[in-house]
This record gives C-alpha cells, sequence and structure tokens, in this order.
C-alpha cells in the first residue's frame, strides 16, 4: 500500500495533468471565439491570395466571425510563410501555403527560415492549378510568335534575348520555366517578382517578355486579349482554356509541371482544431457556386484530409526536388 503522503503527490500529479488538458480541450471545443487570420506569403492578386479569400469568405459565413486575409510577401515566399512558423499554434494564424514553400523551396534556397515538415500542421489542399504559358501579344506579333514550335525556334536563334517573368525565386512558375527551359535546350534571362500581380503587369507592360503564371490569376487577363497563351503545363488540358493545347501535345514532349495551394496551421495546432477547419474549408468547396468560381478560373476544388495532404506534399517535394537538380536552379 502506497504511504499517504505519496498518494496525495500521485493524486496532485493526476489533477495537475488533466487540468493542463482542459483548456486545450476547451479550445478546440469553442474555436473560433474570435476572429482568425490566413497570411498568404504573396502579394494580393496571386492564385493564393484568390484561393485564400474565397476560404476566408466562406469560412466567416459558416463560423460567424472575421477571417482576414494577411499578405506577407516576399522572398519566393519564405518571408510569410516563416511569420506563420513562428504563430502560437492555436488556430487563430493559419498559413495558405503554395507549392513553393511547402515542396519546391527546400530544394532551391541555401537556407530556409523554417522548416516546411517540422513547423507545420498540413489541415487540407485547397486547389490545384495548371501553368500557362503566356505572352505579351506585341512581343509575339512582332516576332511572329504563334505557337510554341515558333517560340522554341525564336528562342533557339536568340539565346538569353527574352525576359522570362516569374512570381519568384523557386516558384512553380520559375521551375516551369527552368524545365522548359532543358527541355527545349533554350535558354531565358530569368526576372523574379514577388508575386504574380507585379509580374504580369510588367509582362503586359513589354517589360518582360512572357510567363508561366498559374491560370486562376492570369485568366482575366487572358480572356481580356492582354496575355496570349500558348500552352498549359499539366498532362491534360484545362477545362477552362479547351483550345489551349498541353505543353507535350505543342512538342515538349514528357513536359508536365502544375502548383497547389493549401491550408497548414503552425506546429502543435491541436487536432480538433485541424480537423474542423478541414471538414469546414471540405463542405465549402462542395458549395456549388464556390465550386463554378474556381473552375471557372482554371482551378479544381480539393478539400482533402489532413493525412491525404501530407502524403500529397511529400511526393511533391521528391518530384520537384528532381526538377531543381535538373534545371540546377538555386539561390543562396
Amino acid at each position: 500500500m502506497l504511504a499517504a503522503p505519496l498518494r496525495g503527490r500521485l493524486a496532485l500529479a493526476a489533477c495537475l495533468a488533466a487540468a493542463a488538458l482542459l483548456p486545450a480541450a476547451a479550445r478546440a471545443a469553442d474555436y473560433p471565439a474570435r476572429d482568425v487570420r490566413i497570411i498568404v506569403p504573396f502579394p494580393a492578386g496571386g492564385t493564393a491570395d484568390i484561393a485564400a479569400r474565397v476560404v476566408a469568405a466562406e469560412l466567416g459565413k459558416a463560423w460567424g466571425k472575421a477571417v482576414v486575409v494577411d499578405n506577407k510577401a516576399g522572398a519566393g515566399g519564405n518571408v510569410g510563410t516563416a511569420e506563420a512558423a513562428r504563430a502560437t499554434p492555436d488556430g487563430y494564424t493559419l498559413l495558405m501555403g503554395t507549392v513553393s514553400t511547402h515542396a519546391i523551396n527546400q530544394s532551391v534556397y541555401a537556407k530556409l527560415p523554417y522548416d516546411p515538415v517540422k513547423d507545420f500542421t498540413p489541415v487540407t489542399l485547397v486547389i490545384p492549378v495548371p501553368n500557362v504559358l503566356e505572352l505579351n501579344p506585341a512581343f509575339a506579333d512582332k516576332h511572329g510568335i504563334r505557337s510554341v514550335a515558333d517560340l522554341i525556334k525564336y528562342l533557339k536563334a536568340n539565346p538569353g534575348s527574352v525576359n522570362m517573368a516569374s512570381t519568384g525565386n523557386g516558384t512553380s512558375t520559375h521551375l516551369s520555366g527552368e524545365l522548359f527551359q532543358t527541355m527545349t535546350g533554350t535558354r531565358m534571362t530569368h526576372v523574379p517578382y514577388k508575386g504574380s500581380s507585379p509580374a504580369l503587369t510588367d509582362v503586359m507592360a513589354g517589360s518582360a517578355d512572357l510567363i508561366f503564371d498559374n491560370l486562376p490569376s492570369s485568366m482575366g487577363f487572358i480572356k481580356g486579349g492582354k496575355l496570349r497563351p500558348l500552352a498549359v503545363t499539366t498532362a491534360t488540358r484545362s477545362p477552362a482554356l479547351p483550345d489551349v493545347p498541353t505543353l507535350a501535345e505543342a512538342g515538349v514532349q514528357g513536359y508536365e509541371a502544375s502548383s497547389w495551394f493549401g491550408l497548414l496551421a503552425p506546429a502543435g495546432t491541436p487536432q480538433q482544431i485541424v480537423d474542423k477547419v478541414q471538414r469546414d474549408v471540405a463542405a465549402a468547396l462542395r458549395q456549388a457556386p464556390v465550386r463554378e468560381q474556381l473552375q471557372a478560373q482554371g482551378a479544381t476544388p480539393s478539400g482533402n484530409t489532413p493525412a491525404q495532404f501530407t502524403q500529397f506534399m511529400a511526393r511533391e517535394t521528391v518530384k520537384w526536388a528532381a526538377v531543381v537538380k535538373q534545371s540546377g536552379a538555386k539561390v543562396d
């Protein structure tokens, strides 16, 4: 039989342990009790921002709380992602992560200010999207470029003379272009920007000649005739641009690349909160108006489970590491 003092100490320890669990459980049951912030590590107007604002609007309706999108751009998404990694893991700060921040940057950058695996808890994939190779129309007309074959011919005759914009070093728009150059034996001058909006502005203005941009952020400009699409980067055509061939169809055999955007929480966020956010995002993405809105921009709504998203990111990390190695793209 235990001595009375020892029994007392054990009882006290058990009570303290139970008490320590109560706040987390209570927070999860009451979540969200206040406004929630979604950090977007790129400027407003890009696909990450579009995805975050669609999700924020629907979650705000479901929760009766404001869900605020906070754009924190810089360093290929590293600035905002690092801020999210340092946030309190209570569900009130989420991150709209991307293929860049959670599958590419660790292979491109010599050192990251966050660990894409250890510092985050995956919540759900929101949308995968194609990239689209698109040109400034005046540049295309001046040089008679109407197809991917025309572009490759011009690039081989004028190595390094074409400015290829991207949404930042290490982003999928950058790596899509690097992969294209590797597979076609061509060379362009890479011009990185801090997101889609400034990059697209310069392509349309003629300061840069072309870009491999995410389709949702470019769709309006394509429809308006301000950008000329030559091909999409995915294995199959996009339903949103059915007349635009894939790069493989256009002659770059074996080419395939895409972008994606998904929600993550800081590591240590209670699982009950992670599961609630995933369920509510998935429910929002199943709504017909939301699906139609995203599909019209070339995105495919997902809403998969945290486990599925974790496995997906692991596969993407391996895939893009091979692309980075093949292209030789690196950032100090």
